[in-house]
């Protein structure tokens, strides 16, 4: 069987350090890898809307931002489809077909569906497509065929409820969907980036992100306030690494090979945990080597950036040829779900002929 990816973000702002250490940084590499033969990347903006329905100008801007900051990470074109999920119309028939096979009360049990109705007040009035979007996302996987996809951990419920949706499907219809296999980043530091307030999470809608796009400046002002641990006031006094923002930081970004370029008192992060542990090292010292280690990742991504704004058309372009791409696949996996279920009727050549028969005889 080919091995086919499937990921992709919403656009509800500009990407930051928890999606690119989270996913963008190992699609490149799973793009790079020569093992997939195809890889499908979807700016989700049908999904995005299903909380945004009063705000699709925000929705509609950030197409651009998203598309912007794959292709300023290294998502080539050439070997990735970058698609936008409104344009694919398959997706909304699949959803509506899949969601016979999925209960109220499972839709209710999902972790990941609990927890993001709870960040975002819906408790008391959530909206159906909300509240739907584990269906819809199982229908943007399955339309693909994909057998792997690139999430984080809170994403696995997700992962699981669309394995069940292709499980009851082909038991029902007969073998016509590909149940997709969860690949999280490898780097455990990486499964969820906090926020530089220190909290569980990197948001948007929390404002404490590091973006992408931001400036070598911007970039600086949010390290040297980031979250450490309140009772290292003093220097000399011995500092907590676990559950400090910055440690977790390096824990995702930092290398020996930065260690000898910034900071060569220091062989490696062990060392500088170790020194921190018992006293005698400064937030600010950390911070600075974190600012340097972050903006050495960061200037390619700009700089690419830099080259890709100069032709947003061009931009507009690479959108456009990735999703007649998709729609093309996904109809085909449309066309295969129709049969299986059997409402392929213009196409079902043997109902015509056994009803033909049956009303010639009543003649």
């Amino acid at each position: 069987m080919s091995k086919i990816i499937l990921t992709g973000d919403r656009p509800t702002g500009r990407l930051h350090l928890g999606h690119y250490v989270g996913s963008l940084k190992r699609r490149v590499e799973l793009q790079n890898s020569g093992e997939y033969e195809k890889i499908f990347i979807m700016i989700a903006d049908a999904q995005a809307l299903t909380d945004n329905a009063d705000n699709p100008e925000k929705v509609r801007q950030n197409i651009i931002e998203v598309a912007l900051d794959y292709l300023s990470v290294g998502i080539d074109p050439a070997k990735s489809n970058i698609f936008i999920q409104s344009q694919i119309s398959q997706l909304t028939e699949l959803t509506f077909y899949y969601m016979n096979l999925v209960t109220v009360s499972r839709l209710q049990r999902n972790p990941t569906v609990k927890s993001e109705i709870q960040m975002r007040n819906f408790e008391a009035s959530i909206p159906v497509g909300f509240f739907c979007y584990p269906i819809s996302q199982a229908a943007d996987i399955t339309a693909f065929k994909a057998t792997t996809v690139p999430v984080g951990e809170d994403q696995e419920p997700m992962i699981e409820q669309c394995r069940e949706i292709v499980r009851k499907f082909n038991s029902v219809y007969g073998e016509a969907l590909v149940e997709p296999e969860i690949l999280l980043p490898d780097n455990k530091a990486c499964l969820r980036l906090p926020g530089t307030d220190g909290k569980a999470k990197m948001s948007k809608s929390l404002g404490n992100c590091i973006y992408l796009s931001d400036t070598p400046e911007e970039v600086k002002k949010k390290v040297m306030s980031m979250y450490t641990d309140p009772n290292h006031i003093q220097v000399s006094d011995p500092g907590q690494v676990e559950g400090n923002t910055v440690f977790t930081y390096l824990d995702a970004f930092s290398s020996d090979e930065d260690f000898a370029e910034f900071l060569p008192d220091y062989k490696n992060l062990d060392e500088l945990k170790d020194h921190y542990r018992r006293g005698g090292l400064g937030d600010v010292k950390v911070k600075k080597f974190l600012l340097n280690v972050i903006n050495k990742e960061l200037e390619p991504i700009r700089a690419r950036r830099h080259e890709y704004e100069k032709d947003i058309p061009e931009v507009y372009n690479i959108l456009k040829r990735g999703t007649e791409a998709a729609y093309a696949v996904a109809q085909d996996t449309l066309d295969d779900v129709k049969a299986a279920m059997k409402i392929d009727y213009f196409n079902d050549a043997e109902l015509i002929k056994v009803q033909s028969e049956k009303y010639s005889r009543t003649e």
